[in-house]
């Protein structure tokens, strides 16, 4: 084989047909043995953050930012993860193990809750995290391939406060507390991707202090959302906007003016969920009458009865035990 030159242009002058083709080869059997490697891949954007800005302006918008970046610096070490990337809102991670990455993200989310606590509700940070795990090409520092465009792809699927994961993820977690909180979500369909494409949701929230559901009287479980506040009221639309997040419909039409348009929020914290009373009608927590105004710790078991007419049970994950959860001691 003819030695390498500095000039490649010279040299694929020099080579015959022959030569560049077995070039060809043996340089592509030496990028994949040398460079290709399976990696577990997150992609972490700010949610809401052109709104942030145009709003708050950018000084404001640039402090979010760096919020984000400094809180992902903190979580990464301990599963040697490191940032490849950040462009704009958002942040490109690669981890070696898949068990690692996600116990790194799950207390990314939870390092985000801690910090909103002690900000007021328009300058909280929410976060998008999408992962997969696949072959990419990588040198050390640069990353690249599908799998990359693939894990930002899953990463535009996800609510607010949510993590996603691709089934290859799923497939290569091993950890057991882990897996059993990850639930399959109806198919999507992803950017440059022909079919939709299932992904799983992991509730990262420890399910012993966070209930992750609420039934209703009889009329089943309805899956509480991922956001910093949750409201529940009679109201569905507003302005062709959604007005509640749990819309509360008691059976008896006649009952249905004992529920106000919005009656109570449940305000997510670190520590836990605080009901807070935006009604004068009667609500009630585990037999204790709340005020307009008013707030009351929920948790799973909690049983809340809305105008005498409703009531609602906030449920645990039955698969919750203190073995399972996901926060810093399990």
């Amino acid at each position: 084989m003819t030695r390498l030159a500095d000039n490649y242009d010279e040299l694929g002058e020099t080579l015959s047909m022959t030569e560049i083709v077995r070039l060809q080869d043996t340089l592509s059997k030496a990028l994949v043995r040398r460079f290709e490697k399976k990696l577990a891949l997150a992609f972490s954007d700010v949610a809401g953050s052109t709104a942030y800005f145009s709003k708050y302006g950018d000084e404001a918008g640039r402090k979010l930012q760096q919020r984000h970046t400094d809180l992902i610096g903190r979580v990464l070490p301990a599963a040697s993860g490191r940032i490849v990337d950040t462009a704009g809102d958002g942040a490109f991670l690669c981890f070696p193990t898949l068990n690692g990455a996600l116990k790194s993200l799950v207390e990314l989310q939870r390092q985000i809750s801690i910090d909103n606590d002690s900000r007021p509700p328009e300058h909280r940070l929410q976060v998008r995290i999408g992962v997969h795990f696949g072959p990419v090409l990588t040198d050390g520092a640069l990353v690249s391939g599908d799998a990359v465009n693939f894990s930002a792809r899953v990463a535009s699927a996800a609510g607010l406060s949510e993590i996603r994961l691709s089934v290859a993820a799923y497939n290569e977690l091993s950890d057991v507390a882990l897996r059993l909180r990850c639930r399959k979500q109806k198919a999507v369909s992803l950017k440059g991707i022909d079919q939709p494409v299932e992904l799983l949701l992991l509730d990262w929230l420890d399910p012993t202090i966070f209930p992750s559901s609420v039934r209703i009287d009889d009329q089943g479980e309805v899956k509480l959302p991922a956001r910093d506040v949750v409201r529940f009221g009679r109201l569905r639309e507003q302005d062709g906007e959604a007005a509640n997040d749990i819309v509360l419909e008691p059976k008896d039409p006649a009952a249905l003016n004992r529920i106000s348009r919005w009656h109570f929020e449940l305000h997510r914290k670190s520590t836990g969920f605080t009901l807070r009373s935006v009604s004068s009608s009667l609500t009630d927590v585990d037999g204790a009458a709340v005020q307009k105004g008013g707030e009351a710790p929920i948790r799973p078991g909690s049983k809340v009865k809305v105008g005498g007419v409703m009531t609602l049970e906030f449920l645990g994950d039955r698969w919750a035990s203190h073995d399972a959860t996901l926060m810093p001691d399990s």
